[in-house]
């Protein structure tokens, strides 16, 4: 503990990617911070995918991946669409990528990394602490308690992941809806990097990123995800909450279910199992966010629900970045002031609405609704898709019918009405 320090200028609850964003932003501008992380250390408790959206982070810190423990950069991503016994997979790869890179990360190394950085910079890192409660005084956060302890400070911003609880217990937020919530499971599988490298034909440090739907959640919302990392391989399932209720395949199932399918399992095939993790996942979008700003106090990150499910990508780490430190702005434009009230903190609101952040987040704020709205998605199209490739591409000698006459039979697994509908859907969610 920092001697001499009986109230802190700010307080952040969660050393995750958000909060130690930050930190590190306000202590590199002079203020006396503290970071206060549950975990045994910064990225303990995180079990994302594993991708990065670099940009954020470039901005804040110019030429990171030198110096962070960045896997592989992805140079390669792929869309399958999954059927039982085959599926159709689709691949973009390009220089467009190199201008905009991203990368596969392992959280508990690269959180530490950046711990280390907001450290650096002069904030003080705690771990292994649990925050209990918000101090108040008067109505306004002043603080925080932890078991009999109480730190006060000017402002305190809560990073502490997708249920926050303490957000919850102000009346920030209030318990997900099962339908804009996920649970994620991941497995991370250990494989000889040159045996990744052949498997996805890589070179050292590249990557590929693959997103899949259809067979694997026996039509429910959701999908797989595979990341390829240095010496690993992370290979996990997402599915709303909701759906899980009323599933006929539990996400363990769905798990080995997209492992064993015949056109992953050779991607991983001598691999083993060295770390197996669950997470919540916020995905209700734009029309879900809860409140970010109350007297004395700010709403980041996952906490915030920052995270977009596009289908082809997910996007959290990148959103996550960029709110920390815009966060951040918003507490030094407020101290400058002197005042540290919802209405001043509510410039944080308006430096979102002014960023990527909100911009991103408008543009497919009907897209949760979309994939919610039809089942179709998660298993009609993979079977329309494959009906379609096996026409073209099965040649056994008898009479063939023209690509328009194969087509319409293909596009009948799903019906005229439903493709229309769905389309007219699909243009208006983005």
């Amino acid at each position: 503990m920092k001697k001499g320090i009986d109230k802190w200028d700010a307080i952040v609850v969660g050393g995750g990617l958000a909060g130690l964003s930050a930190a590190y932003e306000m202590a590199r501008n002079g203020l006396e911070v503290m970071v206060v992380e549950r975990g045994e250390h910064c990225g303990a408790k995180n079990v994302s995918g594993g991708r990065l959206y670099g940009h954020s982070l470039e901005k804040m810190i110019p030429g990171f991946a030198k110096e962070a423990p960045i896997e592989r950069r992805i140079v390669r991503e792929r869309l399958a669409l999954l059927t039982e016994d085959g599926g159709t997979v689709i691949e973009y790869g390009s220089d467009r990528l190199d201008a905009a890179p991203s990368y596969s990360v392992n959280r508990s190394e690269f959180d530490q990394w950046l711990a280390r950085k907001a450290e650096e910079a002069g904030a003080l890192v705690i771990t292994g602490i649990t925050v209990r409660e918000l101090y108040m005084e008067e109505g306004k956060v002043c603080g925080i308690c932890s078991d009999k302890d109480v730190f006060r400070s000017d402002v305190v911003i809560l990073a502490d992941g997708v249920n926050s609880l303490l957000a919850q217990k102000i009346g920030m937020k209030k318990e997900w809806d099962p339908e804009h919530v996920a649970v994620g499971v991941k497995e991370v599988i250990k494989l000889d990097s040159q045996k990744i490298n052949m498997h996805f034909g890589l070179k050292d440090g590249e990557g590929t990123a693959l997103m899949a739907t259809g067979y694997v959640t026996g039509g429910k919302i959701g999908g797989g995800f595979l990341y390829t990392n240095k010496d690993t391989v992370s290979v996990g399932i997402v599915t709303t909450v909701g759906d899980t209720e009323h599933s006929e395949v539990a996400v363990p199932e769905m798990l080995e279910r997209f492992e064993q399918h015949p056109m992953i399992q050779p991607l991983i095939q001598e691999g083993k199992v060295v770390e197996y993790s669950a997470h919540l996942v916020p995905e209700g979008g734009k029309k879900a966010l809860p409140a970010l700003v109350k007297d004395g106090v700010i709403l980041t990150g996952d906490a915030a629900g920052f995270v977009m499910n596009l289908g082809f990508t997910v996007r959290g780490m990148d959103l996550a970045i960029e709110s920390g430190r815009l966060a951040a702005e918003a507490v030094l434009r407020a101290r400058a002031l002197g005042d540290f009230s919802q209405a001043s903190l509510s410039q944080y609101e308006t430096l979102l609405n002014e960023s990527f952040v909100m911009r991103d987040m408008a543009q497919y704020q009907n897209f949760p609704g979309f994939m919610a709205s039809s089942h179709r998605l998660y298993d009609d199209y993979s079977q329309m898709a494959d009906s379609l490739l096996a026409q073209l591409y099965v040649v056994d000698g008898n009479r063939q019918d023209d690509i328009l006459t194969k087509a319409a039979r293909a596009a009948a697994k799903v019906g005229l009405v439903n493709l229309a509908l769905d389309g007219i859907r699909g243009l208006g969610a983005l």
